[in-house]
């Protein structure tokens, strides 16, 4: 919803994009909507049939986050699954993965995660089997990540495959000529809602 300068030049990017089969890097403050744009970019494609998964790195905490991503075969750990569980990798296979708050994840993950985007293929823990993934790598924060490489908290590597086409979501405040079509828009979302 919008018709400001500046959110049609968002919705000319990402019908551009849309149907290149190329990651995107979607940056812009928290609350701009960066996970619905990645929607909008994964049901604009060919791949609209196949699963969207969304992981958030920032929630997850870092022991976990390895057997999220990739999953795990059973015994793998203590506590593992029987049988193993698959990750958002294996899950996403065909479809999009959608890495938001990106700049949070762990350094030491970044390099398995640029594997998968290089290589297409990862292997679960405690396997040694390796799998073979075909997923389009949708990648969003509201971090400086030019700032975290800087710091040494982000790959430089990672952060090139990844902002292979970059979009920037505006925020309210740089677009204040949608705020009216905005409220239409969730009135009637609402009045939908509660039947008035």
């Amino acid at each position: 919803v919008g018709s400001s300068p500046v959110i049609q030049d968002v919705f000319r990017k990402i019908a551009l994009v849309a149907e290149r089969d190329v990651p995107v890097l979607i940056t812009g403050e928290s609350g701009t909507g960066k996970e619905l744009f990645a929607r909008a970019l994964h049901y604009d494609s060919s791949r609209k049939k196949e699963a969207f998964l969304a992981i958030n790195c920032s929630a997850i905490p870092e022991n976990l986050f390895e057997s999220e991503l990739f999953g795990y075969e059973e015994g793998a750990y203590t506590g593992a699954l029987k049988g193993g569980h698959p990750g958002k990798f294996e899950l996403a296979h065909k479809g999009t993965l959608l890495l938001d708050e990106i700049g949070d994840m762990p350094l030491g993950l970044q390099s398995k995660v640029l594997r998968v985007i290089q290589e297409k293929e990862f292997t679960a823990l405690g396997s040694s089997d390796v799998r073979k993934v075909d997923v389009r790598i949708i990648a969003a924060t509201n971090r400086n990540l030019s700032d975290l490489i800087r710091e040494g908290k982000f790959r430089e590597d990672l952060y090139y495959r990844l902002n292979v086409m970059n979009i920037h979501m505006p925020a309210l405040r740089e677009r204040k000529e949608d705020i009216p079509l905005l409220c239409n828009h969730f009135i009637k979302q609402f009045n939908r809602e509660q039947n008035k």
